[in-house]
């Protein structure tokens, strides 16, 4: 075990290779499955007869436990530590994937249908995303604890690696998997996780235990206003984003009059190459940057913006996969960016608390961008990018008149 691991107040000090491998393991299983959900969920419900209004509400409506429950999880991991609440997120995203997949399994076979499949669709989905809330907040908090602060936006950029990995990741093998059935990847998603669960369980040093009690962790607000800035930047950005994304398979399944399966292909082609670009802009920018993470912020925001006007007036799938690009580019620089300039933000016996807000932002703009996104696709399929645009609009002029807080405390 690395000094790193041991001692996370030394300065200066980094996240260990071997813990570094491990967490991305569990980032990495997670954000496939996800990249799963978000290529085959289009196809899956027009399968089984859901309307596109009830198809994003199950994202939506699981989005805000989500919300709620992160900064729970990350406020639990301050008192029982880091590891323990990293593998209860994994397990039980790997159990709701099954039981998600089963759902739809007695919707194709017509077992359940209409409204009875979309609540218990809705119920399962919603269950798994109160115990899924939380991973990230314990991996962002353990890497938080085993970093300096001189290393922060490149370890955390690091990590987010392994979301971009995914999604790249993810489409490719949703894609080939589909052909034999659109559930395979789910159960493909669910084996990885455990795998995963395993890895993490047996592999991962507990890390630094000293700070941990039982006595309740500090609460943070999302009003906070060390926080503001990244917290809105964050929300606005994933609920545009969300918009976008949970439209964009009807849109091309709508445009090139593709079967559910070619849909899944396509949509999760178009979403390989957001997360290429996503990935290239860590690996490039965010990992090397050592200015303020809210200047990385702003120069997100404007990718974001050129993003949703390329969707907007998009006529075919070339302008589609242009406008993802940007946006894959624009996620590059803001993820890291917000959780470092987050994590900067406050005291290390908050560190859990801020990841735990940082982490349920791409859910809250996951609770009103899709659904939102979906009722708006139905007036006109330009109408949600338009509306993302607006959303980037408001926040990057909020982020440019804002400043950024740094804590005043020793590594």
């Amino acid at each position: 075990m690395s000094q790193a691991d041991t001692n996370p107040s030394s300065a200066p000090s980094r996240l260990s290779r071997s813990s570094f491998f491990i967490l991305i393991t569990g980032l990495l299983a997670n954000a496939i499955g996800q990249a799963f959900i978000f290529a085959i969920l289009p196809p899956l419900g027009r399968e089984v007869a859901l309307s596109e209004v009830q198809t994003t509400s199950i994202i939506s409506t699981s989005a805000l436990v989500f919300t709620f429950c992160s900064p729970w999880w990350g406020r639990r991991s301050d008192q029982i530590g880091r590891k323990i609440v990293i593998v209860i997120g994994l397990t039980g995203y790997a159990v709701g994937t099954v039981i998600f997949a089963g759902v739809f399994a007695l919707g194709m076979k017509g077992i359940l249908s209409g409204w009875t499949l979309y609540f218990a669709a809705l119920f399962f989905r919603c269950m798994q995303s109160s115990i899924m809330a939380a991973t990230s907040p314990g991996v962002t908090a353990y890497a938080a604890d085993h970093s300096s602060r001189a290393f922060r936006t490149q370890t955390l950029a690091r990590l987010g690696t392994a979301n971009s990995l995914g999604v790249i990741i993810g489409p490719v093998l949703a894609g080939l998997l589909a052909g034999l059935g659109l559930l395979f990847p789910l159960y493909v998603a669910a084996l990885f996780t455990f795998i995963a669960v395993f890895i993490v369980w047996k592999y991962l040093p507990e890390g630094d235990t000293s700070g941990i009690t039982r006595k309740r962790a500090p609460r943070l607000s999302f009003l906070d206003s060390r926080l503001r800035v990244y917290l809105l930047s964050a929300i606005g950005t994933f609920t545009g984003f969300s918009a976008i994304q949970q439209t964009l398979g009807f849109r091309i399944q709508d445009s090139l009059s593709l079967s559910g399966v070619e849909t899944a292909q396509y949509t999760g082609a178009a979403l390989m190459v957001s997360a290429f670009f996503t990935l290239a802009l860590q690996l490039s920018v965010a990992q090397r940057y050592a200015g303020p993470a809210l200047n990385l912020v702003r120069m997100g925001l404007i990718c974001n913006l050129i993003a949703a006007g390329f969707v907007a007036s998009a006529e075919g799938l070339t302008g589609l996969i242009i406008g993802m690009a940007f946006m894959g580019a624009g996620l590059g620089l803001i993820g890291p960016a917000i959780a470092a300039g987050a994590s900067l933000s406050v005291s290390r016996d908050e560190q859990g608390g801020a990841a735990g807000l940082i982490t349920a932002c791409p859910a809250a703009g996951f609770v009103i961008g899709p659904i939102l996104g979906g009722a708006l696709y139905q007036l006109d399929p330009a109408y949600p990018p338009l509306f993302a645009g607006a959303i980037t609009v408001l926040v990057l002029a909020y982020a440019l008149k804002s400043r950024a807080v740094m804590a005043d405390v020793e590594d």
